[in-house]
């Protein structure tokens, strides 16, 4: 395989070191998740979506949702709102905190979201899409890009509408994802509706949904010639696909599947980091569902996944981790 496929994207003044992004993940791509998905080699990190409305009302939750580390750049905070004047208030508010591109929220399909006419409910509203990108663009220097999805359902297909409104409006990028709202994140995604966005704006166009693979990624391109390529479900417990894919362009061969021992050992250093984070209370129960997707595939990870759910403290975790892999119980 040739290695120009992964190339540096350029995000309005932001130029990435290479075109693969973690995307923005809810209880998902935390500080500690994205610090190990940039060791990999991710090129952007989009961190979890934050309500616009809870930065303006100081919940107290959204200050650990806006840490970010020196460590990550760089990286895209992603806002979610449907009140123009209010998305735009606090992106004038937090511009000078240390994130590098500030994303729109038009995907989300959370029932809670959506009923509050937020995340995808948005796309029903092409008119209100234009004027929150419009002012939040106008009130931030940084660059804006919006995250949305093919069509709030079969019948409302208009994601090459809505990319044209957000690069009217001043967005310098969008990311689509294949599917409808309806679809949540069931079915195959719609790589056709990627290309047909591709070819309808002149900005930068991230395509999502369904890359797990090198292969996946090289696919994607030449089905849609999009410029990015966002990862979602693909990096959970997996932080290496970023590192597999960059190390199939550069040398066209796979790398070998992380050993049982990797495995563990990224575990235990993603708990230490969740730990030191969140607390050990939180960050052991919130490393369950983590550990449930490092080990899912291998032999006898249904067992280990009961066991991990019991887990207490950082000294349970590495306790189990020795009887059951370090000991090749596993």
């Amino acid at each position: 395989m040739n290695n120009n496929q992964i190339t540096k994207l350029k995000i309005g003044d932001v130029t990435l070191p290479n075109n693969l992004i973690l995307a923005p993940m809810a209880g998902v791509t935390d500080l500690p998740f994205r610090i190990l998905c940039k060791e990999q080699g991710a090129g952007l990190l989009c961190m979890e979506m934050i309500s616009a409305k809870a930065i303006l009302y100081k919940n107290k939750n959204t200050q650990s949702l806006l840490a970010i580390d020196e460590r990550e750049k760089p990286v895209s905070l992603q806002l979610f709102g449907s009140d123009p004047d209010i998305m735009a208030q606090i992106a004038k508010e937090i511009e000078d905190r240390p994130y590098d591109i500030l994303d729109i929220n038009m995907g989300c399909p959370v029932p809670k979201i959506v009923n509050n006419g937020e995340g995808s409910a948005l796309m029903k509203n092409p008119k209100l899409v234009g004027e929150i990108i419009e002012k939040v663009s106008k009130a931030t220097k940084k660059p804006v890009t919006v995250k949305f999805r093919k069509g709030f359902d079969d019948e409302h297909v208009n994601a090459v509408e809505i990319a044209k409104i957000a690069q009217e409006s001043g967005a310098a990028a969008v990311a689509v994802h294949g599917r409808t709202r309806e679809q949540y994140y069931s079915g195959k995604a719609d790589w056709d509706i990627i290309r047909q966005v591709k070819e309808a704006v002149s900005i930068p166009v991230i395509g999502n949904g369904d890359l797990l693979t090198a292969e996946d990624v090289i696919a994607m391109k030449e089905q849609t010639n999009c410029d990015g390529f966002m990862i979602a479900r693909g990096a959970q417990g997996n932080p290496w696909i970023f590192k597999q894919i960059l190390h199939y362009f550069e040398t066209g061969e796979h790398l070998a599947k992380p050993s049982l021992e990797e495995v563990a050992n990224m575990i235990l250093r993603h708990g230490k980091m969740m730990i030191d984070f969140k607390g050990e209370y939180t960050g052991v129960r919130e490393m369950r569902k983590h550990a449930a997707w490092y080990t899912a595939g291998y032999h006898n990870s249904s067992k280990l996944r009961v066991k991990f759910n019991a887990v207490e403290s950082y000294e349970d975790m590495q306790r189990l981790l020795e009887q059951e892999i370090f000991n090749k119980k596993l």
